[in-house]
């Protein structure tokens, strides 16, 4: 019997100790006000975007925010397809320049008035 009651008593002092601490902080409270995490705007303003700057944004967590998850996967994927799409366009504008650097080849016809 002896135990249960100091059990009861070491509960009841535990439960007012906690209220005090979180109600009755006044303006020391214990648990102040903490501004809401922002996302910093890490992508390129002077630049087009690319796939290291895709990888390297990550969305601050928020309590009823996203799926961590599900937005780390769509951004790899679209890193992904930014970096096929840079690989296709530096394809294309290689063979473009590869094609305008080639001699250009033109059929003379002989003169007929001139004898070989």
């Amino acid at each position: 019997m002896l135990m249960f009651l100091f059990l009861v008593v070491a509960l009841a002092v535990v439960v007012a100790a906690v209220t005090l601490a979180v109600v009755g902080g006044g303006e020391s409270a214990v648990l102040p006000e903490v501004a809401p995490e922002r996302l910093q705007d890490v992508l390129p303003p002077d630049r087009p975007v690319g796939r290291g700057d895709v990888e390297s944004l990550h969305f601050p967590v928020a309590a009823r925010g996203y799926r961590m998850s599900d937005v780390d996967d769509a951004l790899t994927r679209l890193g992904a397809e930014l970096a096929e799409r840079d690989a296709r366009i530096a394809n294309l504008e290689s063979a473009l320049a590869g094609a305008q650097a080639a001699p250009r080849v033109t059929l003379d016809k002989p003169d007929e008035g001139h004898e070989q």
